[in-house]
This record gives C-alpha cells, sequence and structure tokens, in this order.
C-alpha cells in the first residue's frame, strides 16, 4: 500500500472546500489555503487549473489515491461504453475502502483503506486487504470478528452527517451487500465533483 504523505485535512483547505464534509475539517475555521501565502487574492484561473483542480479533488476524495492508480483507473473508464466521467465515478465507487467507507464501517476514507490493510474486512466471506480491490454487483462486504468492537467502527456507525446511500444495502450493522454501480448523482459527495473536467485534462 502506498503511503500518504501530506496531511489529509490541508486537502480541504487547498481545494478551497470542505471534500468529506466533515464538521472537524480545519476548512470550517480557515477557509483559505494553507501556508505563509493561503490568504493571498487569487488571480483567475485557467481552464488547464480548473481541469488540474478538478482533478485533484476527486483524487483526493477518494483518499488521495497516487497519480499512476487514478490514471490506470481513468483509462479503464475511457475504454468502457458510455459516458467516461460516468465510467471513472463508477469505477472509484467500486474501490473496496471506498464501499466500506460508504457502509459507515469507518469514519473516514482514510481509516476505511487502514482497516482494510490491516485485515479486518471480508469480501465474499474471503479475508481481502487490497484497499483498491474491485467490489462487484451482488458482492457481500463484512467486518471482521476482532473489528465489530473497534472504537474507530462504532464511531463511524453513530456519525450524523452521512447516511449509508441506496446502491449500499445494510444486512445488520456489519455486513453490506453492493447492489449496483451508480451514476454521478447518485453519490452522496457533500461537495461538487466534475470528471467531466478530469476526462478533459487527461484528453488533453
Amino acid at each position: 500500500m502506498s503511503k500518504r504523505k501530506s496531511a489529509k485535512y490541508k486537502l480541504d483547505r487547498r481545494m478551497g472546500e470542505n471534500i468529506w464534509g466533515r464538521p472537524n475539517s480545519p476548512f470550517n475555521k480557515r477557509p483559505y489555503g494553507p501556508g505563509q501565502h493561503g490568504q493571498r487574492r487569487k488571480g483567475k484561473v485557467s481552464d488547464f487549473g480548473l481541469q488540474l483542480r478538478a482533478k485533484q479533488k476527486l483524487k483526493g476524495y477518494y483518499g488521495d489515491v497516487t497519480e499512476k492508480q487514478f490514471k490506470r483507473t481513468y483509462k479503464e473508464a475511457s475504454a468502457m461504453k458510455g459516458d467516461t466521467g460516468q465510467n471513472l465515478i463508477g469505477l472509484l465507487e467500486q474501490r473496496l475502502d471506498m464501499v466500506v467507507y460508504r457502509a459507515k464501517f469507518a469514519p473516514t476514507i482514510f481509516a476505511a483503506r487502514q482497516i482494510v490493510s490491516h485485515g479486518h474486512i471480508f469480501l465474499n466471506g474471503v479475508k481481502t486487504n487490497i484497499a483498491s480491490a474491485r467490489v462487484k454487483v451482488g458482492d457481500v462486504v463484512s467486518l471482521g470478528s476482532k473489528a465489530k468492537d473497534m472504537a474507530l467502527v462504532i464511531e463511524a456507525q453513530s456519525l450524523p452527517e452521512r447516511e449509508i446511500p441506496d446502491y449500499v444495502a445494510p444486512d445488520g450493522t456489519d455486513k453490506i451487500t453492493f447492489t449496483r454501480v451508480p451514476k454521478l448523482d447518485e453519490v452522496p459527495y457533500p461537495v461538487t465533483m466534475e470528471p467531466n473536467l478530469v476526462v478533459e485534462f487527461y484528453s488533453r
């Protein structure tokens, strides 16, 4: 598993938005960029700048995945039939760490990745520790016996700021079924995501 080197909440301030919608985001108190030049007035952003920002925001939301992994996912989406932007969102939502996050088994996408990598998650009854593993329609994702009593899992399940989306069907508190690949407008993003701009970025 690749290691994320930047502080996760700095992403919020760098993007100028609370991208995970969390009440403890520092962006809520300091709505400007990090660093000594964070409060400078920004000039007009170019088309390339808008596209880059859209890519960084989407990449950051899904746990700041590596550029190599994100670009590979984009290429897969562009090779599929249909709208590339929609395909990209669908593939990102099928990542095991994201399904764990959507199921409210973890309070953040970073915590979701951690409990997957530590072997606390089962995919169709098989222990799976690869965060980027692809969850297919009909697959069952469940918590290991030790994970059910973990403080971060209990915290996640009590979080009021987000709900389990329709395409993740709970079976009790420790198991879900992935029922369908969602479209962009079904994904519960706290902020606006623009996968069309990401497509434009990679299409240059």
